[in-house]
């Protein structure tokens, strides 16, 4: 077993792994300080996340090349839950909600995940994005995002009005940095050599500004951390759990719980698209994030999904194996136990800056378009909806809405509703015959049985009797066919011309 393990992570793999590892932690160090911040929890809460995320997420996920820590995703929540409730009351629905995320990965619900319709999911992203955006552009000012989303925006003008070129003071020098991260951020995007391609432009927008704010001695707000990270583990006390006897509370670890699963298995699912490695165990990925999130919330930390930035990053920089995860945490708990005074030095509204731009790219409108353009006015509604709720009520709001409103997909399928399945595996090639409507009510078993033919032989899939297809089905049939002919396998795809055109066309 040790010596297969060392022949495993050995020789030029494991020089692979350790180069890459440094790539993302150092993507992943502002990251986790700025989605803090976001979260509205000081900066070290998201190093630790980031730490268990690495080193024990790692170990353990089914995603060997998906990295976890803190996301985007979830600080609008964490952010109105910490406002409402306190930083202390954190904790015990954080553990919940891992528990409840192992629980699902042990019976098996993995796959239920991947049928939430894509609108509703990358509505609730951009809704996020744009909350993020909002409540940022007041951290460019050293000033605290307010309440709620649609406050934040009504108070963008003054904070603009307010400024005076003229007299430069904390707010116009905080701007200034935010902007100038901002600017880094997306210069060397445009422009990077393609030699320092792995080189994070965050990373560079970060030092650009700490290092302007320390020259000119500039009288900004900064990051505050403690001297050890040790000081900043906050476990809950036993007092601490009553508070889940609120109704409320508990939907709120449900809501983590649903959020944080749909954000990681999407996550993965566009990591197995990167690579030809490891496919993802999506069930052990669940059971894995549930026991980072239980860890989470014992130390007080922020909540954990898999991460695509940082995965992305992963895979860009020539991973092998779950090893460039792991270290990557080992990276962060050494920088954060060794230099923290090197972290008390970073500006806050360089944090800020990264968030905006990050916020920005959450709300894609290629997406909606995408969905209007392929699969008619239904699916691009829905998103809209999602996403206009999540801004301007709450992000659970949101969400419920735009899963109650993709039922109205069903409708045009009720009377065939069920999809048969129909196998034929000879020795090199596999026939399916799907009859019936193909809607996300089968589309864990569907996916199942697509994902479980061999790689090397050729698939011959009949439409024929698929009375219709809706977009989540279409869009994980594309997806299939796209991997599959990436990787220089064939498949036959037959049946009525106009539904095997659609899929063509969105899976070039």
């Amino acid at each position: 077993m040790i010596d297969a393990l060392r022949s495993k992570f050995s020789g030029p793999i494991m020089v692979r792994d350790f180069t890459a590892s440094i790539v993302v932690f150092l993507v992943a160090m502002p990251l986790c300080m700025g989605i803090a911040i976001a979260s509205g929890v000081p900066a070290e809460k998201g190093l630790i996340t980031g730490i268990i995320g690495g080193i024990i997420v790692g170990l353990l996920a089914g995603s060997p090349l998906q990295v976890s820590g803190p996301a985007a995703g979830l600080a609008v929540i964490v952010f109105e839950f910490v406002r409402d409730h306190g930083l202390s009351a954190l904790g015990p629905v954080l553990i919940l909600a891992g528990v409840l995320q192992f629980v699902a990965g042990v019976f098996k619900l993995g796959g239920l995940f991947r049928s939430i319709s894509p609108a509703v999911v990358h509505g609730m992203l951009a809704g996020i994005g744009a909350l993020i955006v909002i409540g940022q552009f007041h951290i460019l000012f050293d000033d605290k995002p307010l309440s709620s989303g649609l406050e934040n925006l009504a108070a963008m003008p003054g904070q603009i009005l307010g400024l005076n070129p003229g007299d430069m003071r904390a707010t116009e020098f905080a701007l200034m940095l935010g902007l100038v991260t901002i600017a880094m951020m997306l210069a060397w995007e445009k422009w990077r050599p393609a030699s320092l391609r792995l080189v994070p432009g965050a990373l560079l927008g970060v030092m650009a500004a700490t290092l302007l704010a320390f020259g000119l001695g500039l009288d900004v707000a900064r990051i505050d951390v403690p001297a050890s990270i040790m000081g900043a583990v906050d476990v809950p006390t036993a007092e601490a759990f009553g508070i889940l006897a609120s109704p409320s509370l508990l939907l709120t670890a449900l809501a983590i719980a649903f959020i944080a699963s749909a954000e990681t298995l999407l996550s993965a699912a566009a990591v197995d698209r990167m690579h030809d490695g490891v496919r993802t165990d999506y069930n052990k990925e669940l059971r894995a994030q549930g026991v980072g999130n239980l860890l989470c919330g014992a130390a007080g930390a922020l909540p954990m999904t898999g991460v695509i930035v940082r995965s992305s990053a992963n895979v860009q920089a020539g991973a092998v194996t779950r090893m460039s995860a792991i270290l990557h945490g080992v990276w962060i708990l050494g920088f954060v136990a060794l230099l923290p005074w090197l972290l008390r030095e970073i500006p806050m509204s360089a944090l800020g800056g990264i968030l905006v731009v990050t916020g920005w790219r959450l709300v894609s409108v290629t997406h909606v378009r995408h969905l209007f353009q392929h699969y008619g006015l239904l699916p691009a509604a829905i998103w809209a909806a999602t996403f206009v709720l999540v801004v301007t009520t709450d992000l659970l709001t949101g969400v419920l809405v735009g899963l109650g409103l993709s039922l109205l997909e069903l409708i045009p399928h009720r009377s065939s509703l069920r999809l048969k399945v129909d196998e034929d595996h000879g020795d090199d090639r596999s026939h399916l015959r799907l009859e019936g409507s193909a809607t996300f009510v089968s589309l864990t078993r569907l996916t199942g049985i697509l994902e479980s033919i061999p790689a090397g032989r050729v698939v011959h899939l009949d439409l024929h009797r698929v009375r219709g297809i809706d977009h989540t089905t279409a869009e994980m049939v594309r997806e299939w066919l796209a991997r599959r002919r990436a990787s220089g396998q064939s498949v036959d795809l037959v049946g009525p011309e106009g539904m095997v055109g659609r899929l063509h066309a969105v899976a070039h």
